[in-house]
């Protein structure tokens, strides 16, 4: 059993599901007319997926704001894409949305569908944000398009007690900094399936999932860190998927013994089976699947330990997630202003709470820590040092998150790689 819990942001998980939706206190606002009527589409960003977890805001907004009303939709990553796209060709888009810069900036913000935040970032809260997130929800004019609220370091875990069985956990090069290289990894691997085939285990050790683009970060990450490869250019402004080290990468893992690349799995199948005991790690790994599990999960029954990405020299490189709000243009200036109120006041007195609400790490600088005390968030927070380049923005980043996934198909059929990778798109200049 996992050893130490979030107890802050445990909590907040199991008040998502005590809340009911409001749309305000009507004792306070009897007789109140509505003057902007507006609509929030949050996806599943901890407990931001949850309608239930929004409807405290709401309902504290609308004290101070009883001319505005906000209904909330929470959409999944499976079908909330079509949703919106659906809602667009029908000019009702919602009027904020709360997801991350790929989406926001280097989706619709790059197809002009997106109101810009320019004044928001202005204000004396922007001034504390990190530059490096920052950075990452401007597009190259400089306009801003996302205001953020949480972020997170993705990482990778594996399964203590297995590994401890199989005589593998000496290839964890560094315990304390969570490191390995990626010849301990690949003997790790070999370490476990001869274990597994002493005990009659026909389980995989891990998978490289490729369903479709669900937790696409942690299978873009291993591949980048194993033999020092990255996905884009420095700039922003082309892929370098077909590069020697990624493709030398692939060849490796699926040259490697106990790894199957899984067409029938996204990132949510492969935690679950992880979770289940039928694998011995996973890709697909952050502080808020690890708190999630443990709601969901009392009788795991494992040690779950977080690890960062082998690589074959130097530090990891780890994928971020940056969320915050966005404010789909449309149209009406007074519905936009109205949104905007929303940002400042969710990122006002509410910030702490509605960080923890995420169950993710704040983006910026502040006097009071989300998560004093908190062991299982200090853990996690180690891995904020590997950081990497946030290059989702890159144009042309929703055509090659589905190359990413139809690639690792087809290395996974047996495909040449330098054949299959050689056809990946290069960014459009018009972010399409």
């Amino acid at each position: 059993m996992k050893k130490f819990f979030s107890a802050i942001a445990i909590a907040a998980l199991l008040f998502c599901c005590a809340c009911t939706p409001s749309e305000g206190d009507p004792s306070e606002n009897a007789g109140a007319k509505d003057e902007v009527s507006l609509t929030l589409w949050t996806y599943p960003v901890g407990g931001w997926g949850s309608v239930s977890s929004v409807a405290p805001y709401l309902t504290a907004f609308r004290r101070e704001h009883p001319e505005i009303h906000i209904s909330a939709k929470a959409v999944d990553y499976t079908d909330g894409d079509r949703e919106i796209e659906n809602a667009i060709g029908s000019d009702s888009a919602p009027d904020l949305v709360f997801e991350g810069p790929e989406r926001l900036v280097a989706g619709w913000g790059a197809r002009g569908l997106m109101a810009d935040l320019n004044d928001l970032w202005k204000e004396p809260a922007a001034q504390t944000i990190y530059e490096n997130v920052a950075s990452a929800c401007r597009n190259g004019s400089g306009d801003y398009y996302i205001y953020p609220l949480c972020m997170t370091t993705h990482c990778m875990a594996i399964n203590r007690d297995i590994f401890e069985a199989a005589d593998a956990w000496k290839y964890i090069d560094d315990p304390e900094e969570r490191t390995w290289t990626t010849e301990n990894f690949v003997k790790a691997v070999g370490a476990i399936r001869e274990y597994y085939r002493a005990n009659g285990i026909e389980d995989d050790v891990a998978v490289v999932y490729c369903g479709g683009q669900g937790g696409d970060q942690g299978t873009r990450a291993l591949v980048n860190n194993l033999c020092g490869g990255t996905f884009t250019n420095a700039e922003h402004t082309a892929y370098t998927v077909d590069s020697p080290e990624n493709i030398e990468a692939l060849q490796l893992l699926r040259d490697t013994e106990g790894i199957r690349f899984a067409s029938e799995m996204v990132g949510s199948d492969e935690i679950s089976q992880f979770c289940n005991g039928k694998l011995a790690m996973a890709f697909c790994w952050n502080v808020s699947a690890e708190i999630q599990q443990t709601v969901n999960n009392p009788d795991l029954s494992f040690d779950i330990f977080p690890m960062t990405y082998p690589t074959a020299e130097g530090e990891p490189s780890l994928q971020g997630g940056i969320w915050g709000f966005g404010i789909f243009d449309n149209g009406d200036e007074k519905r936009i202003a109205a949104a905007k109120e929303f940002i400042r006041f969710i990122n006002g007195e509410k910030y702490v709470g509605a960080v923890t609400t995420s169950s993710y790490l704040p983006v910026r600088k502040t006097d009071r820590d989300p998560y004093e005390n908190d062991a299982l968030m200090a853990e996690y927070n180690k891995f904020s040092r590997y950081l990497g380049d946030f290059y989702q923005i890159t144009p042309g980043w929703a055509e090659a998150r589905t190359a990413w996934w139809n690639l690792l198909q087809k290395v996974g059929r047996g495909e040449d790689i330098a054949s299959a990778i050689a056809n990946f798109p290069a960014a459009s200049a018009d972010g399409s």
